[in-house]
């Protein structure tokens, strides 16, 4: 008997001190948990509730079942918010992938001085969004902006750009576009990642550099691309700074800058609809996940892993 007790004995103190460990991870845990639950949980699940009531910040909200999502399909600035973000993503996340693998293999040479070559690209990453916004009205400007000036200087009478409905769009993608130095960085990256006896192979076979480039380095930066591809249909989506700055949060001219995210603010914190900007955000979350889901369906059949 006294063998059976001593033999517990070990295992007795083991537990307790899992027990202990346990609970003072617990207790480190908490305050993000906290966190976690009551800026982050609460709102989002009130939100849901919202979405079906004429809530606003002024009155308590009434539920109304789903008048909110009927109103929004018979809203026509609704579906010009939605035209202008698809035109958006559909555009940028493209060109910012084709932009930014180029703008990596060329600044993954070996030149003296690359260092400094990829600081200042990535340089205006740290910009805010409304000094570039503002830097960017003044470069556009159809009389003395500077773009127009290099246009003219090649014989080519420039746009008006942003008072104009149909070169508005692609002034914005060409402001985004000028920011991509932090997806430059995450190609760098993978770049670096990729091993050389790929191309020490291919050499010895007597690959040319595009047959290297499509055979060897786009494959293996599949992964990346993924996530940027990801990222960037995720926050082209949620595009609202830079239009909001330069139309003064107006969309103009004639909505062709309203986003769907800029939409949402004005009914929300303008308008005060919180009930109508809840159904909009949660309509926004459906599109974002669906959009997701069919990357993530569709990677399976092209991105490709080291080893696979």
């Amino acid at each position: 008997m006294a063998k059976l007790e001593t033999g517990k004995a070990p295992s007795v103190r083991v537990s307790r001190k899992r027990s202990n460990e346990s609970l003072a991870g617990w207790l480190f845990a908490l305050p993000w948990i906290i966190g976690l639950l009551l800026f982050f949980a609460y709102p989002l699940i009130s939100s849901i509730y919202y979405s079906f009531t004429d809530y606003s910040i002024l009155q308590s909200g009434k539920f109304i079942g789903l008048a909110n999502y009927r109103e929004l399909f018979q809203d026509e600035l609704f579906w010009i918010s939605i035209y202008n973000t698809i035109y958006f993503a559909v555009l940028f996340v493209p060109l910012s992938i084709i932009f930014g693998v180029a703008l990596a293999m060329v600044l993954n040479m070996r030149v003296r001085g690359m260092a400094v070559y990829r600081t200042i690209f990535f340089l205006p990453t740290l910009v805010p969004h409304v000094a570039l916004a503002i830097l960017w009205i003044w470069l556009l400007n159809p009389q003395f902006g500077l773009v127009n000036a290099v246009l003219d200087w090649f014989g080519i009478q420039g746009p008006p750009w942003l008072g104009s409905t149909f070169w508005s769009k692609p002034a914005l993608i060409l402001m985004s576009l000028w920011g991509i130095g932090q997806a430059v960085i995450i190609y760098l990256a993978g770049l670096s990642d990729i091993s050389q006896e790929y191309y020490e192979a291919a050499e010895v076979d007597g690959a040319s550099f595009l047959q290297k480039t499509f055979y060897i380095t786009l494959p293996l930066l599949t992964p990346v691309i993924f996530f940027n591809l990801v990222m960037g249909f995720i926050g082209a989506f949620q595009q609202f700074t830079l239009p909001y700055t330069m139309t003064q949060g107006s969309g103009s001219p004639a909505d062709s800058l309203t986003f769907y995210v800029m939409y949402l603010y004005d009914n929300a914190f303008s308008y005060f609809r919180m009930g109508y900007a809840s159904a909009m955000a949660w309509i926004l979350f459906v599109i974002i996940m669906a959009l997701t889901a069919i990357v993530f369906w569709s990677s399976k059949r092209w991105v490709h892993y080291q080893g696979d």
